[in-house]
């Protein structure tokens, strides 16, 4: 049966869908939940839950990203932000969660983010996280990752993001710019890589063929964009999620058994919409505005991303997210909510164990149901 809708004459358009769309169903089996495994793993890092810390400055501190990992996850440090600006960020942070949602915080937050990035802070930041004995993670943009890389790798990372609105494996550079070779630059690095935001078969199968470990699947969908409105360009996560997870398949039988891990990032604001993630096919997600609803991140109850503060063209907000718990109980609870804010792990494991699953890559294989709303 074919997808294809008509929008006119002249244009016909795919069908997708919304984590709102769509359900999990129960099977004839089900599990007691302290049976069932949130174990993920990557490359030769082993994980106790799927959840990897978005490297925002509103999400991840060396701090948070340390807490995170002890609570079995790994938190990605966002190395062009505050904590790689500035000696002593925490003022400025405090300056961000005063400000107004209006041009002149715009203003500001351009301002505050236009202070240098220093090499040596991005290694004694992912030292303070390596000193706690936990896997240490980083994050650049695709356009920084030429010039930064080395100062990363040399602080000793274990896990290298390089992350965007969309990443290509077929960037087109202006005349005198060198785009960033992918998979030149990760055929020379020591370290698993993973690339994104990805939201097609087609382009994040490039990104596999690049030699990348994992896969980021989004393009500007998380709470605090407004890529849709600023570009008019949307990716409805249960269908991109579904379409990378195809090309996994496909490039695994192409590459002779090479296990491309697909991470949803974006959109993902409750557990309903993390288990759903995983239903379509995660191995993994990149949480943003879940977590910096802890009561000790360092957004302070606020949320935004780099595209908050973009030179000529913002196409995110800072936006109000309130403090619900404290980061290990919005990981692993208990939750004192019933809204799916808090206590992520322990709905995972509960719908795993109604679906009847115990391992979260059996859980890809439960049924989904649309329902038209």
């Amino acid at each position: 049966m074919s997808n294809q809708i008509e929008i006119g004459r002249g244009k016909r358009a795919r069908r997708v869908y919304t984590f709102d769309e769509i359900g999990i169903v129960p099977t004839r089996r089900t599990r007691d939940p302290e049976v069932v495994s949130t174990d993920w793993s990557i490359d030769a890092f082993k994980f106790g839950i799927p959840v990897l810390g978005a490297p925002m400055d509103s999400v991840m501190s060396p701090a948070t990203a340390i807490e995170l990992g002890r609570l079995g996850g790994v938190g990605v440090l966002n190395l062009e932000g505050l904590w790689t600006r500035y000696e002593d960020p925490q003022p400025v942070l405090d300056e961000i969660a005063e400000l107004g949602d209006d041009a002149t915080a715009v203003r500001r937050m351009r301002e505050l983010y236009a202070e240098p990035i220093k090499p040596e802070l991005i290694g004694a930041r992912l030292g303070e996280i390596r000193e706690a004995g936990v896997t240490v993670a980083g994050a650049l943009s695709p356009h920084r990752t030429a010039e930064l890389s080395d100062a990363v790798i040399g602080a000793g990372v274990d896990l290298f993001v390089i992350r965007g609105n969309t990443v290509s494996a077929e960037h087109v550079s202006v005349a005198g710019r060198e785009p960033l070779n992918l998979k030149q630059f990760i055929y020379e690095l020591d370290v698993p890589v993973v690339v994104g935001g990805a939201a097609t078969y087609q382009s994040a199968l490039h990104l596999m063929r690049t030699g990348a470990a994992g896969v980021l699947v989004g393009f500007g969908g998380g709470a605090s964009s407004t890529t849709r409105k600023t570009l008019g360009i949307r990716a409805p996560m249960a269908s991109a999620i579904a379409d990378v997870a195809g090309a996994r398949s496909d490039y695994l039988d192409e590459s002779g058994g090479r296990y491309v891990h697909v991470i949803a990032d974006g959109g993902l604001g409750t557990s309903g919409d993390l288990i759903k993630a995983m239903a379509c096919g995660a191995d993994a997600v990149m949480l943003g505005a879940a977590l910096a609803r802890a009561t000790d991140a360092p957004g302070k109850g606020w949320h935004w991303g780099q595209e908050a503060h973009h030179d000529d063209l913002p196409r995110g907000k800072r936006m109000r997210v309130g403090a619900v718990a404290p980061l290990a109980e919005v990981i692993a609870g208990p939750a004192h909510i019933a809204d799916g804010t808090a206590n992520l792990m322990g709905a995972l494991r509960r719908a795993m164990a109604t679906t009847g699953y115990s391992e979260l890559k059996e859980f890809q294989r439960v049924d989904i149901v649309y329902a038209e709303r």
